[in-house]
């Protein structure tokens, strides 16, 4: 973790869910845009969808911006792991969607997000960052800090999964999937939350939540959040399946795949490498 969010830690845990809210869960850069199911893109993401466990200098906390959204439903995201959930969107019983993005993609996109945000230490060359997203943890030394926030990977998206198993309340997503067939999750999402939009509002909503589409929208886009360098890169960069394939060398390929195969032996959890 980094101090904008422990310092604020007591407010998260101590958080009072309603039973209406959803969460939507991910891992750091494993694709959270399903805001627009909801709400039109009239308001900024950040204040229509607050972060919770966020807490910047000189800007409302995740938890206040929540607190003070009086409509329902209210969406919440976060990328808390599974067991830092804050305990009342159990005790609510309020429904979850989480969404998964396979490694390799999520690994290439949160190396890009850690370049361009101003709050965490820079990532290093492409070569270190690759080593410790497999190992999922953080490197100190005397003179500099190289953080995975949020830990590994592979332990997030598995306690999730797992929780699935005995919670029927929440909706475990890949975003594989709604990059290849957006219009098929949407269905998935109305059954999940018991909803029958008209082919209309469907139709509004696949265009609303199309990648290339929410990128140019600086509702969605946080181009205007201070903390981000969009000089460097964007928040919202491509969205693509595969572009790990720009970025892992053979050697690098190969030694994912084993880690991989070792770390995910004891998962029933399958991700696509392309789609």
């Amino acid at each position: 973790m980094i101090q904008y969010f422990t310092t604020n830690w007591e407010k998260i845990q101590n958080f009072q869910a309603r039973p209406d809210d959803i969460l939507i869960a991910t891992y750091p850069k494993a694709g959270e845009g399903v805001g627009p199911f909801y709400f039109p893109l009239s308001r900024n993401e950040y204040e229509r969808v607050p972060f919770l466990e966020i807490a910047f200098p000189s800007m409302d906390s995740g938890v206040d911006l929540a607190e003070m959204i009086t409509t329902s439903p209210r969406l919440i995201k976060t990328h808390l792991p599974v067991q830092f959930v804050p305990k009342s969107f159990w005790e609510q019983n309020c429904k979850i969607i989480y969404v998964a993005r396979n490694a390799k993609d999520n690994m290439v996109s949160y190396f890009h997000f850690d370049r361009m945000t101003l709050t965490q230490p820079d990532p290093g060359d492409w070569s270190s960052y690759f080593k410790r997203f497999l190992e999922g943890k953080s490197i100190f030394h005397t003179w500099f800090c190289c953080l995975i926030l949020f830990g590994s990977w592979y332990d997030h998206v598995n306690s999730w999964w797992k929780k699935k198993q005995t919670h029927d309340k929440i909706h475990y997503m890949f975003y594989d999937d709604m990059i290849e067939d957006t219009g098929e999750e949407i269905e998935k999402l109305c059954c999940f939350f018991g909803l029958s939009p008209s082919v209309e509002e469907k139709k509004q909503i696949k265009g609303g939540v199309q990648f290339d589409n929410m990128k140019k929208n600086s509702m969605v886009n946080y181009s205007t959040f201070q903390v981000m360098d969009f000089n460097v890169s964007h928040f919202m960069r491509k969205g693509k399946v595969g572009d790990w394939k720009n970025h892992f060398t053979v050697a690098q390929n190969e030694e994912f795949d084993e880690d991989y195969r070792q770390k995910m032996k004891n998962s029933t959890l399958q991700f696509r490498w392309e789609v």
